[in-house]
């Protein structure tokens, strides 16, 4: 019997969803509730995904945005975002036991940061001002030594004291094109301007890009599952829009704007790096009840990027 339901093509993006940071993070909380039993408080939330972190919650994991709302004697997970340096020199100072899940990409990041203050550089930080990433990286130089521009427009109106001896470096989640143009700016503006050894923008926040442009081509509509304050999630929608495709952030199926949709035939499907890849199912399942589907996954390279847990947890 033929389906009375209309025809609609799923593109769905590869590489997307977890990255091997968000993974190692989850894995932390996981193993820290097993290890010291519940509960285990986290700084912030571990990872940019309600459905993540109500999960850790009901396994016992209680979230607190600062150090202060830690009890006394109990373990706390400081986020894959990373902390200023001031954060784990209070834990170790109350006697805390902590347990670091910072992105080891983001780390890298932080002690680059050290190592041009050390140098003797100011550093012009590219990224998102109230990002914990950037609170946290700019925790790790002594204040002042650090300034952010999140615009080529920024770049325009810096006063540097020694503008022959600047560094650069970025926030891990930031737009592929918008950074680069920052960077363009940077370094017409200051020829001499040292830029970071490697890049800085992680290689899952630069896949899952490149991943929405090779696909947009065949999409009348976007779909990215992700937070609202997931930075690399917020990218991807600016990706599809940028590639003249109309995009969506949506936390789980049941934020589908329908009306949105409307005749679609072709729907692009992608995950940022903090959502789980049941949240993608969770949509297919919904668009099954109203579509015929058609499930297409874009062709990639996997990525197989893993990230050492901390010693004390897997001892």
């Amino acid at each position: 019997m033929l389906s009375s339901l209309p025809p609609l093509t799923v593109v769905i993006a590869a590489p997307r969803g977890f990255c091997a940071g968000v993974d190692r993070a989850i894995k932390i909380v996981e193993l820290a509730l097993e290890r010291y039993g519940a509960p285990v408080y986290v700084r912030h939330e571990i990872v940019h995904n309600k459905f993540v972190v109500d999960r850790l919650r009901r396994l016992g994991a209680i979230f607190v945005e600062e150090l202060d709302e830690v009890p006394d004697g109990l373990p706390v997970v400081f986020s894959a975002h990373g902390v200023p340096k001031a954060v784990p020199a209070a834990a170790q100072e109350r006697g805390l036991d902590y347990l670091d899940a910072t992105c080891p990409l983001v780390s890298k990041v932080h002690r680059q940061a050290e190592r041009l203050i050390e140098a003797g550089r100011h550093i012009i930080f590219i990224g998102h001002a109230g990002h914990p990433e950037v609170i946290g990286t700019f925790g790790q130089v002594p204040a002042g030594a650090m300034t952010l521009v999140e615009t080529v427009g920024d770049v325009a109106t810096l006063r540097p004291a020694d503008p022959d001896n600047l560094a650069f470096l970025t926030q891990t989640t930031l737009s592929v094109d918008d950074t680069a143009a920052i960077v363009a700016a940077l370094r017409a503006r200051f020829p001499g301007i040292r830029a970071p050894r490697g890049e800085d923008i992680c290689y899952a926040t630069s896949n899952r890009q490149a991943a929405v442009k090779a696909i947009a081509s065949r999409c009348d509509r976007l779909l990215v599952i992700g937070a609202p304050n997931s930075s690399n999630s917020v990218r991807l929608v600016e990706v599809a829009e940028r590639e003249g495709v109309p995009a969506r952030l949506i936390q789980r199926a049941g934020e589908m704007d329908w009306d949105w949709l409307g005749d679609a035939r072709n729907l692009g499907l992608t995950a940022g790096a903090s959502a789980p890849e049941v949240l993608v199912q969770e949509v297919l399942d919904t668009l099954a009840r109203r579509y015929t589907l058609q499930v297409e996954e874009a062709e990639h390279v996997p990525e197989g990027m893993t990230f050492k847990l901390p010693r004390e947890l897997v001892a």
